[in-house]
């Protein structure tokens, strides 16, 4: 799997605030306290890959939780950046499916350190490397965040990219449903969090 990270912590890029709500109604869940909401989540509804994937972020013995998520079938802008990167050409991947999913470590020290979470997405990407998934790529990206479930914290999260290809839009959502299956359990791996 092609897997990549960035940085964007300048004065203005966005903040993730925890807990959200929109104008649209749409608010933040917290999966770790109420496990069974997750049909309060339209996107997990939709695709049963980004459910298991929630649950499997957001579980006791998870070492993260999430805040928001979405999934799309992607624009011709964003085909054609993923089939450069990807190095496919437009017959080979004339469709897309991507989503992301923002989580935010639930140890401390680690959430506030900028430093820990830079060496922790560099080594996310060297672990996805090798996965057997040529049509995705993972987008990792490291963000302020502003975190008040117990008392207000600042400090830092990733907003995680899963990006697909395929010849039409079944073979497109197959591949992010491998990638994605095959990118939790990288992240909730005890080689991800070893120094």
């Amino acid at each position: 799997m092609l897997s990549s990270w960035s940085v964007e912590c300048g004065a203005d890029d966005p903040v993730l605030v925890v807990p959200w709500s929109d104008p649209g109604g749409l608010h933040f869940v917290d999966l770790r306290e109420n496990p069974y909401d997750l049909d309060h989540i339209a996107e997990a509804e939709q695709h049963p890959a980004l459910m298991q994937a929630l649950r499997a972020l957001n579980a006791t013995r998870s070492p993260m939780f999430t805040a928001k998520c979405d999934a799309w079938s992607m624009d011709e802008d964003e085909l054609e950046g993923l089939r450069e990167e990807l190095g496919l050409t437009a017959a080979e991947g004339p469709t897309g499916f991507m989503s992301y999913i923002d989580v935010v470590w639930r140890d401390r020290p680690l959430f506030v350190s900028f430093h820990q979470q830079e060496q922790r997405l560099h080594r996310l990407a060297r672990l996805l490397d090798p996965l057997d998934t040529p049509f995705c790529m993972a987008e990792s990206v490291l963000r302020p965040a502003l975190v008040d479930l117990t008392g207000p914290q600042e400090g830092f999260a990733v907003t995680l990219y899963l990006k697909a290809l395929g010849t039409d839009a079944a073979h497109a959502y197959e591949h992010w449903t491998k990638g994605l299956e095959a990118v939790v359990p990288v992240l909730r791996g005890k080689e991800l969090s070893l120094a």
